[in-house]
């Protein structure tokens, strides 16, 4: 009995590495930024057709307290200028439900909030938000199982898309 106690809390060798933890900060941060490196190539080499394909203009672009991943334009010059905000969302495994359905109300409203405050330090041009769900693992021995991209997938609230539209206090009447 000692013996297999034994060798159930054994000791590691001291030059031996510690395993990579498959949780935590770090790593979700890393899987994070594979994920959006994937989804960039998908979007700028592979999507089909290719007069569909879009370039890079900036990445993890931060706009007051939000981030929007991804932004980007088509790559065909003889397409209508337009301004596509990319929100890359990584999963290991869809078990939990896929990267469209973790966007929330939450963070609809953040990714709604971020581009129109992009888009006000820029020409006035059309815009829409899509959504890159990345199935995989990133590092040796994964890879990417699935890249779904969802055109136009986050509609812009109404609050953003007329001027001058602002939540209001109700007016409070007075008793007579």
């Amino acid at each position: 009995m000692f013996a297999v106690l034994a060798r159930l809390f054994r000791r590691r060798a001291a030059d031996a590495a510690p395993p990579r933890p498959l949780r935590g900060p770090a790593y979700s941060k890393a899987q994070g930024e594979w994920g959006e490196r994937k989804a960039e190539h998908y979007l700028e080499k592979e999507l089909e057709p290719e007069g569909k394909r879009l370039k890079t203009i900036g990445r993890r672009v931060r706009v007051g307290r939000d981030e929007i991943d991804l932004v980007m334009e088509p790559a065909d010059p003889r397409r209508r200028p337009m301004v596509v905000f990319v929100e890359v969302k990584t999963r290991t495994t869809d078990a939990f439900g896929g990267g469209l359905a973790a966007i929330d109300k939450r963070k609809r409203h953040a990714l709604c909030r971020a581009a129109a405050r992009y888009m006000r330090k820029r020409p006035a041009s059309p815009f829409r938000i899509d959504v890159v769900e990345v199935l995989g693992v990133s590092g040796e021995g994964g890879g990417v199982d699935r890249i779904l991209h969802f055109e136009n997938a986050v509609p812009l609230e109404r609050r953003y898309a007329v001027e001058g539209l602002r939540r209001r206090r109700p007016r409070v009447r007075k008793a007579p």
